[in-house]
């Protein structure tokens, strides 16, 4: 019983060490260097040939007064940029996804860097496309060292750009002390956007002299990050930045400047709004003014909105009516006056809530057959339940984060539209943990398939392993990417066509290996989908009503309404947020945890 928040995200949240490698150089012995606006870097080889220039700053720290506040250019060319010995991340609390072992928070608000990976050596055939990775977790952890794109620069011949971007109460925030009384003042709430917008700006000014085109550049990013992905292309302040966009796995969710303050929580169903986060710090004046928030320190902060409940949705992006209009992300995509009218992919995995799903206590049993001492073995409690409770959410996501944007756009007058799922789920299973079961097409499971290179840390091998349907996968998904940041359409092996998105007959390319990869329409309504839950006899009452509630708020612009008159009432009395509680109580007393391992 799932909502998509940070501590769900943890459970499985995406790693990958970086090798360390040598400068290479051009020949004569002088090491491979670049100077930008922001200094002279130098590049390390990596795999197959590709560069790597790491940890270049593209704005001013956004600390003292430039905490909530728009990133500010950077122009240091003097300087000579070094790698730095620690992941760079945003202020984070722990979690997989920050690769560190140990400690409550992570981090530091010094953290505007990207990298850059690209082939080594000239394009044949002149500038190489650019694609700007915006990496996912829920706008509240993750940084740019969990990404490795230089195989696929490498394969593809394109230069990627990859950004850490301000997160969590940092990048999104609304408070009279900030814009002023009325929320309106200096209406600007929308930090970590900010700082993407700021990403292309310096990727405008500098990609060429990385053998990139910058009339050729295409944001892509996955969950949170395809979600961002959404809001540049909804956003005003981006046009001719970019060119092409790809969604993975992103949904459509902004909050009203009133609900991101939520002032007395007057919006019951919003969770750590700035209001309540202020209140849990420990300020002495009455009246909290701009310089005293600013300098609150960040662990501080990080403990005041991270020690609040996330029983509900909480603002992660905003409509400050600037960089987001005031109508929102979905309408904005539909609105003509802010159409960018470019070629866009968007799709999901065919199972993405496994990966918050299979660790949960409640859907997987966890036994010891040989002695604790070594890892657990895993096993689905339920497998018809837990097939029909991924198969639901994971349709119910497509909906979000596909169909509903893509009718939206074509509105706006999007023609170039294209919509995938992504299949494949031959992983290795061994006598623990069968993983084409549990996890299958997860969430986040097609990246490695982009970057060719294992993702997931310790469980890497088992989801990305040496195989040649996994070679196959790799070929299909960076050659797709690749064309598409090329041509402006995807492509597919065999001469297999690859349509357009007509939200009349809505279509879908089939991301698999052999027989399995091809074209569907498959694409239920989400009445359908809800009818197909009213209807099923492997799901309880109780929770048929959870699942229902998780369907219409989990992903995408919550509407607790639907859930309220569903079914003439069946489950109006049914408190889903405490009865998840309480199913959460029960698991803890039972097992210890909700989560193995927690």
């Amino acid at each position: 019983m799932n909502t998509y928040t940070l501590n769900r995200y943890a459970v499985m949240a995406l790693l990958l060490a970086l090798t360390a490698c040598v400068g290479p150089d051009d020949g004569s012995g002088v090491p491979v260097s670049v100077r930008t606006s922001s200094g002279k870097v130098v590049a390390e080889r990596g795999p197959e040939g590709s560069l790597a220039y790491r940890d270049i700053p593209f704005a001013h720290p956004p600390v003292g007064p430039l905490r909530w506040a728009a990133p500010l250019q950077l122009e240091t060319p003097e300087r000579d940029i070094q790698p730095l010995d620690a992941p760079v991340m945003c202020p984070q609390p722990q979690s997989m996804a920050s690769g560190v072992s140990s400690g409550e928070y992570h981090g530091s608000e010094d953290c505007l860097y990207l990298d850059i990976y690209a082939p080594g050596g000239e394009s044949p055939d002149g500038p190489m496309p650019v694609m700007l990775w915006i990496h996912g977790g829920s706008n509240l952890t993750g940084h740019k060292g969990t990404y490795d794109f230089s195989r696929f620069a490498a394969r593809q011949q394109v230069v990627v750009v990859v950004i850490n971007y301000r997160l969590g109460p940092f990048g999104w925030f609304v408070h009279p002390a900030i814009q002023g009384p009325d929320l309106d003042t200096s209406p600007l709430a929308n930090f970590g956007t900010l700082d993407m917008v700021e990403a292309l700006r310096w990727t405008q000014r500098n990609i060429t002299l990385f053998g990139g085109d910058a009339n050729n550049v295409t944001v892509f990013g996955e969950s949170a990050g395809g979600r961002n992905v959404y809001s540049l292309l909804a956003s005003p302040v981006t046009a001719g930045l970019f060119h092409k966009a790809i969604a993975q796995s992103g949904h459509i969710r902004s909050f009203a400047p009133a609900q991101a303050y939520n002032a007395n929580r007057a919006f019951a169903n919003v969770d750590r709004g700035s209001w309540e986060v202020v209140g849990a710090l420990d300020l002495k004046s009455g009246d909290i003014d701009a310089d005293e928030l600013r300098g609150v320190d960040t662990d501080a902060l990080l403990r005041a909105y991270y020690g609040l409940d996330e029983d509900h949705a909480q603002p992660a992006v905003i409509n400050d009516g600037v960089v987001i209009p005031a109508e929102g992300i979905l309408q904005s995509l539909g609105n003509p006056q802010y159409a960018k009218r470019i070629p866009v992919m968007a799709g999901t995995t065919r199972d993405e809530i496994t990966l918050w799903l299979g660790l949960n206590r409640y859907y997987v049993d966890v036994s010891y057959p040989l002695t604790r001492l070594l890892p657990a073995k895993l096993r689905i409690k339920d497998p018809d339940l837990y097939r029909f409770w991924v198969d639901m959410r994971s349709r119910g996501w497509k909906l979000s984060a596909v169909d509903d944007p893509f009718m939206a756009m074509q509105q706006a007058g999007y023609t170039d539209l294209y919509a995938y799922r992504y299949d494949w789920d031959e992983q290795s299973d061994n006598f623990l943990v069968p993983f084409s079961e549990l996890l299958g097409a997860s969430h986040a499971s097609e990246i490695a398939f982009i970057m060719g290179a294992p993702m997931y840390g310790a469980i890497g091998d088992f989801m990305y392993p040496d195989t040649d349907s996994a070679r196959e996968m790799t070929d299909i998904m960076m050659t797709a990417w690749g064309t598409f940041a090329r041509e402006g359409a995807p492509s597919l092996p065999h001469g297999q066509s690859w349509p357009r998105y007509d939200g009349s007959q809505p279509a879908f390319a089939r991301l698999d290996v052999g027989d399995a990869l091809g074209i569907s329409d498959d694409v239920p309504s989400r009445e359908e989908l809800l009818n197909l839950i009213a209807s099923s006899a492997v799901v309880s009452e109780l929770e048929r009503c959870l699942l229902a509630w998780e369907m219409v708020t989990a992903v995408g612009d919550p509407d607790y309404g639907v859930y309220t008159r569903w079914q003439n009432g069946r489950c109006a009395e049914v408190d889903a947020v405490a009865e998840k509680r309480r199913i959460q109580d029960d698991l803890k007393a039972r097992y210890g945890s909700v989560y193995y391992p927690e």
